[in-house]
């Protein structure tokens, strides 16, 4: 496992996690969101590697 890029866990708890969370929440009330998996993890800044 040596040089294996290891990506720090991103904070959903945190103030920042939680106003793009809720964000993309109200988006999918509205039905403004077409695929909620990319517009949280663009919101979060979750990159493929991350996933």
């Amino acid at each position: 496992m040596s040089g294996e890029n290891v990506q720090e866990p991103i904070d959903l708890t945190s103030p920042e996690s939680f106003v793009a969370g809720q964000e993309v929440y109200d988006r999918i009330e509205f039905g403004r969101c077409q695929d909620v998996r990319a517009e949280l993890d663009a919101a979060l800044g979750i990159t493929t590697e991350q996933n």
